[in-house]
């Protein structure tokens, strides 16, 4: 079947199903945004056991994802993935260790004979929850912002540093977080897998004292994730972009780029426009009627996340746009097309991803098993597995 497609059909596809799982990923980091609010919304030993539980559940589901993730653009777009898992690894190893800290903090909070106590592990999830989201956020906008790397498949003939590409500068991907911009997103994925989670946690804990913890929060983090946001798409959209002539393949600056694209796209604008209205319409109701709508909030928030995220990839690689652009050399740029896997790659690899509908209703299948009931303080005396 996928033998009839052209080869740009397929890397479109391939980059399609890349958006979708970042979109995933993005929302499940509800996970990691309810760890930062461990201390503050749990007050007591049992209050921060049921929620770190309530987390618990969930945590593989994000872990499974990124790894999920980082695989598919690997074996996809094999180019983008030396370029900045081999140039910038500085960021992307500190994402590394969030996460191997967070599995080790699950698996030992709660062994017999802990020696670093219970307070050690649950310092290494708000490490996770604060790190993993804003370095995230900040890898994602350098899709739009661009780094500093070179590409020469020249370099295959230098017998010293046989690499087609080269991070350009000495941070190694940490010059990212002195970007203003990249920050800004940094902060608003910060701030939304804080709403999330509180979404979540208000959705799956039984506690009237946690639930009335969870409506404050909500409240002083929808504020921060709004202003940052906004001031990260008014950038997006008012500055420049990396466009792709066609025929040529040359990559220049276009004001307006990506502005243009939402308008050139119109199903990538509806789902755009249709993710941030179930975002807001998520966060805002529960704040003006918290006990009806709270517990609900989780599902118009978490559909609309992954709407929102999966058109903002869709805008940095559609529409002749360079979705890893080279601030070092313009034409260095990655796209689609010259960064992607063979056509025989994309072609088995594609039936493959036909077991993706089979995966996510297992998925669904065991988050609905999971969350039965509501996590209440009699199950954490009564459960022999409580991490």
């Amino acid at each position: 079947m996928f033998e009839t497609f052209s080869y740009v059909f397929l890397q479109q596809y391939w980059w399609t199903l890349i958006a979708l799982l970042g979109g995933s990923l993005v929302f499940l980091l509800f996970v990691q945004g309810g760890q930062t609010l461990i201390h503050v919304l749990g007050k007591t030993g049992e209050e921060r056991t049921m929620i770190i539980n309530a987390l618990g559940r969930k945590w593989e589901f994000t872990f499974t994802t990124l790894v999920t993730f980082g695989g598919a653009f690997f074996a996809s777009f094999p180019l983008f993935y030396s370029t900045s898992f081999g140039g910038a690894y500085w960021v992307w190893m500190a994402i590394l260790f969030a996460f191997i800290i967070q599995a080790v903090a699950y698996e030992y909070r709660k062994k017999p004979g802990n020696f670093l106590g219970q307070g050690t592990y649950e310092g290494f999830l708000l490490a996770n929850g604060a790190i993993g989201t804003f370095l995230i956020g900040v890898a994602v906008s350098t899709f739009f912002t661009g780094s500093e790397f070179s590409v020469n498949k020249l370099n295959l003939t230098d017998p010293v540093n046989p690499v087609i590409s080269r991070w350009e500068g000495p941070a190694h991907g940490l010059e990212a977080v002195l970007n203003w911009r990249n920050i800004a997103l940094g902060l608003s994925l910060f701030f939304l897998a804080r709403i999330l989670g509180i979404l979540y946690l208000t959705n799956s804990v039984n506690h009237p004292v946690i639930t009335k913890r969870c409506h404050r929060q909500l409240w002083f983090n929808a504020v921060p994730f709004l202003v940052c946001f906004l001031v990260w798409l008014g950038a997006l959209f008012t500055g420049p972009g990396f466009a792709v002539e066609p025929g040529t393949d040359r990559v220049f600056l276009q004001q307006h780029k990506y502005w243009n694209n939402l308008l050139e796209m119109p199903p990538v604008t509806i789902l755009f426009f249709a993710g941030i209205i179930g975002v807001l319409f998520g966060t805002v109701q529960p704040l003006i009627s918290f006990t009806t709508c709270g517990p609900k909030g989780i599902w118009f928030a978490g559909p609309g996340t992954i709407l929102t995220v999966f058109a903002l990839f869709l805008l940095a690689g559609f529409n002749q746009t360079a979705f890893y652009p080279s601030t070092f050399d313009l034409q260095s740029s990655l796209t689609i097309q010259n960064s992607s896997s063979s056509r025989y790659t994309l072609i088995i690899m594609s039936y493959a991803s036909l077991l993706i509908p089979f995966v996510a209703a297992y998925i669904i299948w065991a988050w609905a098993s999971i969350n039965k009931r509501k996590i209440t303080a009699e199950e954490m005396e009564e459960d022999t597995h409580v991490y």
